[in-house]
């Protein structure tokens, strides 16, 4: 009987009430990840009567899905690797440069904020600032220099090919909020470099570039590939962003299942699952190459 009690008491291994504790987190896991996903991979393989087709998948041979799908991951992987370097730079200048110890506290709050700053509202902002008849535009419009009878204002953007509403001003868009979510990522691995590896170096006549070539970029390049993968799925995943800039002019995937589902044109919902499906194939490799890096750089630190 003791060891009945014993086997009904524990699960897994672990008590019975460790794992109470997990119901709230097991029940958001089920309501808004297992059912919706389930339901997804469902409504890709049906027609619009509930009857099991193959006719979704085939969608992606259409050349417009193709170069939807070449477009989201180019302005991913731009704006991850631009992002990234970007966010790396700021955080070494608060963690192992020379920057003032109030600037950390300044930066880390404006990353926090700008990170999840995205969405409606950073596209109004950018169309304020940077939009033909923005703010910073109409400035650099009004700084002319007399030519003869007439003027001249060589500081409009506009007068050399940019276009906010177009892949460059959005990849700059999605840079905003990108470069402070590598800060607050990799300031972590960052700190966790020892200074005995540099002393150590030092020690043995290492200079500074020997240091970072040799040690702490090799320590730390499972951190970075794994932040900037992270910096990746999230702007492959962004939506709402592209659409209100652009108005759905960029052909993005995440804009063509919007299409899809809420369309007047195009409105083939089991369309846009199998669309969202092909989304999930990626976004689940990106977080499996992040895991795995993850645990490599753990592997290191424990060292």
């Amino acid at each position: 009987m003791k060891e009945l009690r014993a086997a009904r008491l524990y699960l897994f291994g672990a008590p019975i009430w460790d794992w109470l504790g997990l119901l709230p987190f097991l029940a958001f896991v089920l309501l808004f990840l297992v059912i919706p996903s389930a339901n997804l991979f469902a409504g890709a393989f049906v027609n619009r009567t509930g009857v099991f087709t193959l006719e979704n998948i085939v969608v992606f041979g259409n050349p417009f899905v193709l170069r939807s799908y070449l477009v989201s991951l180019q302005v991913s992987l731009v704006t991850a690797l631009v992002g990234g370097v970007f966010g790396f730079l700021v955080a070494y200048a608060i963690t192992l440069g020379r920057a003032p110890g109030w600037m950390r506290g300044v930066i880390m709050t404006f990353s926090g904020l700008a990170a999840n700053f995205g969405g409606v509202p950073l596209a109004f902002a950018f169309i304020a600032t940077l939009g033909r008849t923005g703010f910073l535009t109409a400035l650099l419009k009004g700084i002319c220099f007399p030519a003869g009878e007439s003027e001249v204002c060589p500081f409009n953007p506009y007068d050399y090919g940019f276009n906010l509403y177009s892949v460059t001003g959005l990849v700059m868009t999605y840079t905003y909020f990108q470069f402070p979510l590598m800060v607050l990522i990799i300031t972590p691995a960052l700190e966790g470099l020892r200074t005995e590896w540099r002393e150590a170096c030092e020690s043995l006549g290492g200079s500074q570039l020997h240091y970072w070539r040799d040690v702490a970029f090799p320590v730390m390049m499972p951190s970075l590939l794994g932040a900037m993968l992270l910096l990746f799925s999230n702007a492959f995943g962004a939506y709402a962003t592209a659409q209100a800039l652009t108005g759905g002019s960029i052909p993005l995937v995440t804009i063509l299942i919007g299409q899809q589902i809420r369309g007047d044109v195009l409105n083939n919902p089991h369309e846009g699952y199998a669309l969202a499906l092909g989304m999930v194939v990626v976004m689940a490799l990106t977080v499996w190459g992040y895991a795995v890096l993850q645990r490599r750089t753990t592997e290191w630190l424990r060292r």
